[in-house]
């Protein structure tokens, strides 16, 4: 069945024209002003269409976690933040770290995600650091990518190691980068927020000093490296001189460390508590240059839902972790775009066709012949975040009452409507 959208927005070289996109059989085969006939239509009502949002960076918890997140609650939470693409966090219980436990992943997204999940295999057994998990068999059955997201590898040589059989494979290692050495106890920045609520803090230099190592085991083994949320000015400069060497090294940056830093934490409030945690002033001012200048390649959430019994217990024993899917795009629209820290078009590229790109992915895009993944956003709805309205199980945000524009209200993957709004309908011919 032909399906069309009309009467929408849609963003060419920096411009709005109303135009109309024209889908069949999952398939985006043209766009343009006016398009061909279709057998049922979507009326956009002048909202923007965007190519379907895609986050490289997600934990959905299951299996072993399903009282933060299900496949089905978090894949429910990103269709209706706009994301038809994310890529699941290894992170779990059993961790994907054989062929056995990965097939029964896939059975599990092929049984209940409503929008397109990619799983990533951890880089060792158990995410312990210890013993390389079988590539090989990971690629084959599917594996994103290779991380130990949570973690970060402590033996430079068990890194070394990954990244040959990465390289091999023509898989990228994605890492959470923290030396454990440097942690001491710490759960919040080393700075102002660790002295006003007397807390052990984290200090940059935890994050900086093991992606200068690993930068250079990846210009030794040729393998495409690429360092998850990154929030520290130290880390930036790391990955400018790395880049400008010529290492094939990505990075990506969170919506709420562009947004917020250590002194927007008004008490000991978990909700706040994040790993890595929120940085100076300083920091979060590199970020936002270093997204600017393309040191960073795009914004991922790192949506990492948790109980609200575990997030009420303060800085000292809270888990690490921020929910994201449902608030990152109007956040950054009323935040990047609203104040005119960068255009639309650009906000844009971040969040699809950058991240996409930088794995080879195939989404991303409304061009002729791509996947019918789009997202309608109403840029003129302007309400409060509400997390008690969250489809994520995981309610934990610092973003609650904060009133921003622009939010999803619709999605499609592949064709098929996976959230709207009750006011959008579906015409047939």
């Amino acid at each position: 069945m032909k399906m069309k959208i009309t009467n929408g927005k849609l963003l060419e070289n920096g411009s709005y024209i109303i135009g109309e996109v024209l889908i069949d059989q999952g398939t985006i085969v043209e766009t343009g002003e006016e398009v061909g006939e279709a057998d049922a239509t979507i009326d956009a009502k002048g909202n923007l269409i965007l190519p379907g949002l895609v986050d490289v960076h997600v934990h959905l918890r299951e299996p072993g976690g399903e009282a933060k997140e299900t496949i089905l609650t978090g894949t429910k939470s990103a269709a209706k933040g706009g994301f038809t693409t994310v890529c699941a966090m290894p992170n779990t219980t059993p961790v994907p770290d054989s062929a056995a436990v990965m097939d029964d992943v896939l059975e599990r997204i092929d049984k209940d995600a409503r929008v397109r999940v990619l799983p990533y295999a951890s880089i060792t057994t158990r995410q312990i650091g210890s013993d390389l998990v079988d590539m090989d068999a990971l690629s084959e059955k599917g594996a994103f990518a290779f991380t130990d997201d949570g973690v970060g590898v402590q033996s430079a040589g068990k890194m070394y190691e990954a990244m040959k059989e990465a390289s091999r494979l023509n898989k990228a290692i994605v890492a959470h980068c923290e030396d454990n050495t440097l942690l001491y106890k710490g759960v919040s920045h080393l700075g102002e927020v660790s002295e006003r609520l007397n807390l052990p803090g984290i200090a940059n230099i935890a994050e900086s000093v093991q992606i200068a190592r690993d930068v250079l085991l990846a210009e030794a083994t040729g393998c495409h490296y690429h360092v998850c949320h990154v929030s520290t000015k130290e880390s930036v400069r790391v990955i400018r001189d790395a880049k400008k060497a010529g290492i094939k090294v990505t990075a990506e940056v969170t919506p709420h460390h562009l947004l917020l830093n250590e002194s927007d934490i008004p008490e000991d409030d978990g909700f706040y508590k994040m790993n890595p945690p929120l940085r100076s002033k300083e920091d979060q001012q590199a970020l936002i240059q270093g997204l600017l200048d393309g040191t960073i390649d795009f914004i991922a959430t790192d949506h990492a839902p948790h109980t609200e019994e575990d997030k009420q217990q303060g800085f000292l024993s809270s888990p690490f972790g921020i929910t994201g899917l449902e608030t990152a795009f109007p956040l950054l629209y009323t935040h990047v775009v609203e104040k005119g820290l960068a255009p639309m078009e650009q906000l844009i590229d971040w969040l699809t066709i950058k991240p996409a790109e930088t794995f080879g992915l195939p989404y991303g895009t409304l061009k002729t012949g791509a996947p019918a993944d789009l997202t309608i956003v109403d840029l003129d709805k302007k309400e409060a975040i509400d997390r008690h309205r969250f489809l994520s199980k995981g309610k934990n945000t610092p973003f609650h009452g904060w009133t921003v524009k622009g939010w999803p209200v619709l999605t499609i993957v592949n064709g098929n409507i996976v959230w709207e709004e009750t006011s959008y309908e579906t015409t047939r011919a």
